[in-house]
């Protein structure tokens, strides 16, 4: 069973040659949480969004994935699960960070480009199932992350308390729970929550603190740091209780990069 319906075709990205643990910069202030739970230790709801089809007018039409924006220098980069992006085009999906019945607090950001790995196109490989989404919106150079905050991109994490939130297909607010994630395989994670239908897929895994050994510099509670995203073994997993996650990894930062340099320059249509 796939956690979100098949839609766009994604772009190649060349893959750069990079070892590094963590991304970590300051992001910006963040909105008040809206989510039930245990969001609001992070006080970062609204970094995290609904994916929906766009009709060839703009409209949006239904949504089937959920992504979140990442802190990076160009501020349009959101990242999901790459098998979300498989059957359709850039420009014809956008991204709706806090989206809530019908509202949309940060506006509508249209897909530009789709960042997804060489092993992933190539086999779809559940390792590589993750995906960057440089987004814009009409007439606009200020990027999402000026509105929405970014997470901080974690990798080498072997797992702990996280909290994840997303959109299931059946339902037009949001889902979230907080559990411990452990490691499924040596490149898996899983954990175990109910309600995580399809429609979750692209579902940031958050937690707080920074792996041992990275890059991460920001002080502790400081902000969320994604670490996987639904999707991977599975696309994300059978049952609504269990799920899985691609772990961030080497490759990650590699897309990381790849992504950060489409994004350059790309600034509304």
């Amino acid at each position: 069973m796939r956690r979100g319906r098949v839609w766009a075709t994604a772009l190649a990205a060349a893959g750069l040659a990079a070892m590094v643990i963590g991304i970590v910069t300051t992001p910006p202030a963040r909105s008040a949480t809206r989510l039930p739970g245990n969001l609001a230790v992070f006080g970062q709801t609204s970094t995290i969004g609904a994916l929906f089809t766009l009709s060839p007018s703009g409209q949006l039409q239904n949504h089937f994935c959920t992504g979140s924006v990442v802190d990076s220098p160009t501020g349009n980069l959101v990242v999901t699960a790459a098998h979300c992006m498989h059957g359709a085009r850039p420009g014809r999906v956008a991204f709706v960070p806090d989206y809530s019945a019908g509202r949309a607090p940060y506006g509508i950001w249209t897909v530009m480009k789709v960042i997804e790995d060489q092993p992933w196109l190539a086999s779809g490989d559940p390792d590589d199932d993750f995906a960057f989404l440089v987004v814009a919106q009409p007439g606009s150079k200020v990027p999402v992350q000026n509105l929405t905050g970014g997470e901080i991109v974690g990798t080498g994490t072997p797992g702990g308390q996280v909290v994840v939130a997303g959109y299931p297909n059946v339902q037009n607010t949001p889902v979230s729970c907080e559990n411990n994630v452990a490691a499924f395989s040596a490149t898996q994670f899983e954990f175990d929550c109910d309600g995580f239908t399809d429609g979750t897929s692209g579902s940031p895994l958050l937690a707080m603190q920074a792996p041992v050994g990275s890059a991460a510099n920001a002080p502790p509670g400081s902000a969320a740091m994604v670490i996987g995203v639904i999707g991977g073994y599975e696309q994300g997993g059978y049952t609504a209780s269990v799920s899985y996650a691609a772990r961030f990894s080497s490759k990650l930062y590699q897309l990381y990069q790849a992504a950060e340099a489409a994004g350059e320059g790309e600034s509304g249509l």
